[in-house]
């Protein structure tokens, strides 16, 4: 090799080792000591919903320590956070969660406007939607899973009860206090009904809206009102642990048989007798994880280990991003505990087919839309936000309750 070949082949070496150098240098700077972390909470510890994320917030902080810096702001109406959300950005906030579906819009906007910071919306289905705001992200666990093994446990006490002579399979009715009639609540009920029909095929749903998240009087006067009908199961898809307890006082004051399944965290406590089992999404490992990569200087969704899509990730019962709440063993019918890991392992092999069988449905919004079961619809495929919105016909009915809110 000539002279002027290996002074050509050290100036490349040495442009190549400075070009590392750097690269590693920008690395270095974007990795950070100390994170401060947002959070934007609809509501606060008194809120089960609310509740869920304040707990997986305090296991972080336990387990982050000195590493991680977090600032709360409580009670924030999805029509008024935008101011708390630029304050946590002048703050100088490394990243920030928002905790309720309606704030996904305005935090979306925000995140535009401070490119520098990451926004991570719960429950949102806007990430990668146009405009592509390229630090704005969305998360959420595979919740119609432990909707479906609820519904499953809610079978098993309904054929009990058919069983025992106490209904007949006709009388196989469950209610359900929903919020709104999202995508996010119709799958939820759907997979909850589903699973209670792989048990008890003759049961059939009577759902009521209330047009509002976190009232817990108004959704315990609905609970109330739909045992009065005949429904001997209630379920929920709210924030509170009013249908819990419309449970367990028409079970002790006016002498009910009635069970209730809830969300968010388990409610034994205030319906001892009546509440069977529940689900809840577990934010931490998201959380977690999306702090660690901001620490690192690191895309977030290259170290999530589950389901992505461009800005979006979900996860499932195997992943641990959806969990099941506690069996209430007094309670439940007898082999329960049998059904669920067996569920659980249905769902981890992915047997377990929800949305599917001999039902047709249709878009509530638009009668046009419809759809036949006879072929799986597969939730979650492409995105974390529930897509299935389709009110099933025939076994499920939709009643409207009008009362003061107060």
């Amino acid at each position: 090799m000539n002279r002027q070949k290996i002074t050509a082949v050290c100036t490349c070496l040495v442009v190549i080792a400075i070009a590392a150098f750097f690269q590693i240098a920008v690395k270095q700077k974007d990795a950070k000591d100390v994170v401060k972390v947002g959070f934007v909470y609809i509501g606060d510890e008194s809120n089960p919903y609310v509740y869920n994320f304040i707990r997986a917030q305090k296991n972080i902080q336990s387990e982050l320590g000195d590493k991680v810096k977090m600032v709360e702001k409580f009670n924030v109406p999805e029509n008024e956070v935008e101011q708390p959300l630029v304050e946590l950005a002048e703050e100088k906030c490394d990243i920030i969660f928002t905790t309720s579906y309606g704030y996904g819009k305005t935090t979306k906007e925000i995140a535009g406007k401070y490119p520098d910071i990451q926004f991570c919306q719960a429950t949102g289905d806007n990430a990668n939607t146009e405009p592509f705001v390229g630090n704005y992200h969305t998360y959420m666990g595979a919740v119609y899973q432990g909707r479906y093994i609820a519904g499953v446990v809610a079978g098993m006490k309904l054929k009990q009860m058919i069983d025992e002579g106490k209904i007949t399979k006709e009388q196989a009715k469950v209610g359900y206090v929903g919020a709104y009639a999202y995508a996010e609540v119709i799958s939820g009920y759907t997979a909850f009904l589903l699973g209670v029909r792989s048990v008890v095929p003759e049961a059939v749903m009577t759902v009521c809206y209330a047009d509002t998240w976190s009232n817990y009087t108004y959704e315990k006067k609905i609970a109330k009102s739909l045992i009065r009908d005949g429904c001997v199961i209630i379920s929920q898809h709210s924030d509170t642990m009013g249908p819990a307890v419309a449970c367990e006082e028409m079970n002790q004051n006016e002498n009910y048989e009635v069970y209730h399944v809830g969300y968010n965290q388990g409610m034994t406590s205030v319906a001892p007798t009546s509440s069977l089992i529940g689900c809840k999404v577990n934010w931490e490992p998201y959380e977690k994880a999306a702090i660690q990569a901001v620490r690192q200087g690191k895309e977030i969704e290259s170290v999530m280990g589950v389901h992505t899509e461009k800005n979006d990730a979900w996860g499932g019962l195997q992943d641990d991003w959806v969990q099941m709440l506690e069996l209430n063993k007094i309670i439940a019918a007898p082999g329960s505990e049998k059904a669920i890991e067996k569920a659980k392992e249905q769902f981890a092999r992915g047997t377990c087919k929800v949305f599917y069988g001999d039902y047709t449905g249709t878009d509530p919004d638009d009668p046009s839309d419809t759809i036949d079961l006879s072929k799986e619809y597969i939730e979650n495929e492409k995105a974390s936000a529930p897509g299935f919105h389709y009110q099933l016909d025939d076994i499920i009915t939709v009643k409207q309750y009008q009362a003061d809110k107060k």
